[in-house]
């Protein structure tokens, strides 16, 4: 998902939630705290079984949340879901709310969830920001992925792929050599972030510092609520919902992909010259194995 939303819906959505609450009498501060600090208890609840569950009423539980400015239930639901996306840990991942399922049924629903991936990134991709972003970084003096834990996977493949277009592309996936390299980016310079759930500090902090210098920054995460977005001139939204404990990749292994065909595409020429230099490699060079004849 690649949502394009005001500045104030996903940089300050926070900060204003807090101030609101700040402003709440104690009574209903201690009513909506609960929900706030653990939504995925309560996300897929309706206003009547949270409100029991909080021991109030549903009209009690609505005033606090016209007193927050939600544009009613189905709003803060949303908000809801953003907010357990975001704080999502890996036990948190693990844990399912219903019965253990028998194991075909278990990795048929592993499966669809990975479909449902893939289709919710194909239903919501803005195609004119992954070109916008591939002219940026046909242009950019140096590429910057950052990207550390899992996520250098990410950040590796990506590296890997445009390197063989020519383009002058680091990753880092270590803290240290994260600081280093986004202490030295400009204005003529293009830093992806990918960090997913709580955020990874590394990542938020080497986008921060590449921003402050000037560079184009660009996130890709799983919620508009990610503290990653408070840094980038625009971001990518792309789902990792898994049935496993660890996060499902497939979606950003996808936009990387796509983005990777508009690069390409735009440097049409200088690839073909490259691929006619793997080809001849491919053919007779030492890395490959050939059958003796």
């Amino acid at each position: 998902m690649t949502s394009r939303l005001p500045a104030k819906n996903h940089r300050q959505i926070q900060a204003k939630i807090s101030s609101k609450v700040a402003k709440l009498t104690p009574s209903r501060q201690a009513i909506i705290r609960p929900v706030l600090e653990s939504p995925r208890e309560f996300v897929l609840l309706n206003v009547r079984d949270l409100a029991r569950k909080l021991n109030t009423g549903p009209t009690t539980f609505l005033r606090i949340l016209q007193a927050l400015e939600f544009d009613g239930y189905k709003g803060f639901q949303h908000y809801l879901h953003e907010l357990s996306v975001s704080s999502a840990t890996l036990l948190d991942a693990f844990t399912h709310p219903y019965p253990p399922v028998k194991m075909p049924g278990f990795l048929k629903g592993a499966a669809e969830q990975i479909e449902n991936n893939l289709l919710t990134l194909h239903r919501s991709l803005d195609i004119q920001l992954v070109l916008k972003l591939a002219r940026r970084m046909a242009k950019a003096r140096r590429i910057l992925l950052l990207g550390g834990d899992i996520a250098v996977t990410l950040t590796t493949y990506m590296e890997y792929h445009l390197t063989m277009v020519g383009l002058p592309v680091f990753a880092a996936g270590a803290p240290g050599r994260a600081t280093h390299l986004a202490r030295s980016m400009t204005k003529q310079d293009v830093v992806i972030g990918i960090t997913f759930h709580r955020g990874l500090r590394m990542t938020i902090d080497g986008l921060e510092k590449a921003k402050s210098n000037g560079a184009y920054c660009v996130a890709v995460t799983d919620s508009l609520l990610s503290p990653l977005l408070r840094f980038a001139h625009d971001f990518f939204i792309v789902p990792v919902q898994s049935h496993s404990f660890a996060s499902s990749y497939v979606a950003p292994i996808a936009l990387i992909d796509s983005l990777t065909a508009a690069v390409a595409n735009l440097n049409g020429n200088q690839l073909l010259a490259r691929l006619k230099e793997a080809d001849e490699e491919q053919r007779h060079g030492y890395r490959w194995y050939h059958v003796e004849s």
